[in-house]
């Protein structure tokens, strides 16, 4: 599975960014505007959560088999490539989530005198905080999970002879 690359995520970012905005614009047009739920940065930071201990919990069995304690678990390959495919995919919704609620909060910036709309630009803002920690723990999960660089695979050696 191929790393997860900064610049492909904040591309997601960006481009929800901007057609969140166009949409609220045009959406505002009409009378109304679709509202930011309370739950998405509570729902984010939960992600968040379990994506970090989750992290720190295959952190500690690794040192703990690399010391090679008598206590110590193993860490199934299978649930490692589990918890990198969850981060993957969770930083990937994060940051297209960041996007569409950084968008929209950005729009609402310009009516902050309205309660309703103050309110709905402070959930945007949480919500996109929260998905920035989605990534950042998605990304700390996926340095966790990685296995060191084998010099026979990573194709630094001699050409293939045929």
């Amino acid at each position: 599975m191929r790393e997860l690359r900064i610049r492909m995520l904040v591309g997601v970012f960006v481009v929800a960014g901007v057609l969140s905005w166009a949409g609220a614009r045009l959406w505002n047009s009409v009378g109304t505007l679709p509202s930011v739920p309370l739950a998405a940065p509570i729902v984010l930071a939960l992600i968040a959560v379990v994506l970090l201990a989750t992290a720190i919990s295959i952190r500690a069995r690794l040192k703990a088999q690399r010391e090679r304690r008598p206590e110590a678990k193993g860490v199934d390959p299978l649930m490692a490539a589990r918890a990198v495919v969850f981060g993957h995919a969770s930083a990937l919704v994060a940051a297209l989530v960041c996007g569409m609620y950084g968008g929209t909060g950005v729009f609402l910036l310009e009516s902050l005198e309205v309660p309703a709309r103050r309110d709905q630009a402070i959930y945007a803002g949480f919500s996109v905080l929260a998905g920035i920690a989605v990534i950042a723990a998605a990304i700390f999960l996926e340095r966790v999970c990685k296995l060191p660089e084998d010099d026979e695979h990573n194709g630094a050696g001699t050409a293939p002879t045929v």
